[in-house]
């Protein structure tokens, strides 16, 4: 067996790039691979700002968490399109405000799976775990997440970098209508996507560069198009921006060029 392989599901192909081992790479990661390596680097080199990009959005998920606990009560968070873990995932930033915070994750990528006992981590007042399971599968993530998560009682929606993986027939809106259904009024919707509409020569081609390298086609959409996923949800200010601006916590952060539009919304 090869040493890249070692841990490793006979099912995961590392000779191709795949998106959450890209992600990984950009955030300063070790699960990825030679395909993902040069998939990662070719798209810097068409989208210089790239890399800085992927971090400012993972700060959002921060922010948003932290907002979410110390500002909105949250204490429970359903966090679907986990990916590769990574520093300040959701349990740990939730955690370290509330300890009693419980978390339910879920991904579809085997890759994820493999690490998921890095998503398990939690203090004894908290809880934390895992499915492997497509997000469009929402009644068997909602069935799931109630072993973990009290549904009567408000829950924050992660979808954090996701929904690009999500094409325009399979109905993002109505995923989000289904799975904001199974939550009560005071639940939370968290979203983060590439922009289509923010340096859109950049945009395209960074999409064309990782369209030629991983099987996987990603949806970039426009600022409209994002907030219609929120339809029926009350955003919270500032409302939807680039995912920089959203609730910064200095005066440099909306420096980060990152082309990702971001919100929180209220389901009331």
């Amino acid at each position: 067996m090869s040493p890249d392989r070692e841990g490793l599901p006979p099912d995961i192909d590392i000779s191709v790039a795949h998106v959450a081992r890209v992600y990984d790479y950009w955030l300063g990661g070790k699960t990825n691979f030679a395909s993902d390596r040069i998939a990662a680097q070719a798209a810097a080199r068409v989208a210089p700002h790239v890399v800085e990009g992927v971090r400012g959005n993972r700060s959002f998920l921060a922010r948003a968490v932290r907002y979410l606990v110390g500002q909105a009560g949250i204490r429970q968070f359903l966090d679907i399109g986990t990916g590769i873990p990574a520093a300040d995932n959701t349990h740990d930033v939730a955690q370290a405000q509330a300890p009693e915070c419980r978390v339910f994750y879920v991904d579809n990528d085997p890759i994820v799976l493999s690490h998921a006992r890095a998503l398990l981590a939690s203090g004894s007042e908290g809880a934390t775990d895992y499915l492997d399971e497509d997000l469009r599968n929402v009644a068997e993530i909602v069935r799931a997440a109630a072993g973990t998560l009290d549904l009567t009682k408000p829950v924050a929606v992660m979808l954090i970098g996701i929904l690009q993986c999500i094409p325009d027939e399979d109905d993002p809106a109505g995923i989000i209508k289904r799975l904001m259904d199974a939550v009560p009024s005071g639940s939370y919707l968290a979203i983060s996507h590439p922009a289509s509409d923010i340096d859109v020569v950049g945009i395209r081609n960074l999409a064309y560069q990782l369209h030629e390298l991983m099987p996987m086609e990603l949806r970039f959409r426009s600022r409209a198009g994002v907030a219609a996923l929120f339809d029926g949800l009350e955003l919270v200010e500032p409302g939807l921006v680039r995912v920089p601006e959203w609730r910064p916590d200095s005066d440099a952060d909306p420096a980060n060029p990152a082309t990702v539009w971001g919100g929180v919304a209220r389901k009331n």
